[in-house]
């Protein structure tokens, strides 16, 4: 059996933290009205440990629409029972953490249009509005890749099999994922 070891790092890596254009996302529930002290930053997660589902001591966790952190608690709960761990790698972002991920993904691929392929601006990015969340290892993602409509979660980027949105409801079928986050 294969498996994968992500670290979960301060420094934004734009390839291995894609947003979705708003547009994919159904309106639902909303973040939950009250976010404890210690989850009050931007949603930037602490690189010395691995966030999970259930984790609510972080913005990135907490500020999750309260749907979208449902169904991957729920998820992560079955997941669990094959052996499988989720690991939040990112999930709400406030819109200053989100410019800064773009712009280190234009440092990184030259140019706004390719960087566009993994990052969203923070006025398209469904993290900025909490209905997104990455998830790793990749045998969590590939868990969920399968069995993620079960809860209505979907992949949703071709090129990023760590996006997760509501996409379908629960036992419904996720749309077709897109090639990228430009569209």
């Amino acid at each position: 059996m294969l498996s994968a070891v992500w670290v979960v790092t301060t420094g934004s890596e734009p390839a291995a933290r894609a947003i979705a254009p708003a547009e994919h996302s159904p309106d639902s529930g909303g973040a939950p009205a009250e976010v404890p002290p210690e989850a009050a930053d931007d949603g930037d997660l602490p690189g010395d440990s691995e966030i999970t589902p259930f984790d609510t001591r972080h913005a990135a966790v907490t500020r999750l629409d309260k749907r979208l952190l449902k169904a991957v608690q729920e998820a992560a709960r079955d997941a669990g029972e094959d052996g499988i761990e989720f690991v939040v790698t990112s999930g709400w972002r406030s819109k200053e953490h989100q410019q800064r991920l773009l712009e280190e993904g234009i440092e990184k691929y030259g140019s706004l249009e390719k960087a566009r392929e993994f990052v969203n601006t923070p006025e398209k990015s469904t993290h900025v509005s909490g209905k997104a969340v990455d998830i790793g290892p990749t045998d969590a993602d590939d868990w969920l890749i399968r069995h993620g409509s079960a809860y209505g979660l979907c992949q949703v980027y071709a090129n990023e099999m760590w996006h997760f949105e509501l996409l379908a409801g629960p036992g419904g079928t996720c749309p077709a994922p897109l090639n990228n986050a430009a569209g």
